[in-house]
């Protein structure tokens, strides 16, 4: 059983910046590809960053330039997503995923909410 612990969520005001962490048990970054999705009230749960097992990253158009994910290579057990440039329409609960094959897992959640 994996488990996925965010950290680092909180209030900020637009412009500025924070840094989600997600930690994993075990030593699984080696294989499973890790996500940061979003989810803001009313609204469906959404991919913002995702890095693969061999280190290749996507984003989500709307965070693209703004928001930086990233791994602990040494640790190979905490995940990171550096977010700039914060918006209000950032405001979301932020979940870390892990996903092998069949094999999937979800954190408790972290709020950001971005104030105008």
């Amino acid at each position: 059983q994996v488990q996925l612990v965010e950290s680092g969520g909180g209030l900020v005001q637009a412009g500025g910046s924070l840094r989600l962490s997600c930690a994993a048990s075990g030593n699984i970054l080696r294989i499973y590809d890790m996500g940061w999705y979003r989810q803001a009230p009313g609204k469906q749960r959404e991919l913002v960053a995702s890095i693969t097992s061999g280190g290749s990253t996507n984003y989500a158009d709307s965070v693209k330039g703004r928001f930086t994910i990233s791994r602990d290579n040494a640790k190979n057990t905490v995940v990171y997503l550096q977010m700039n440039s914060l918006k209000p329409e950032d405001t979301a609960v932020y979940y870390c995923n892990a996903a092998y094959i069949y094999y999937i897992y979800w954190g408790q959640g972290t709020q950001v909410t971005v104030s105008s």
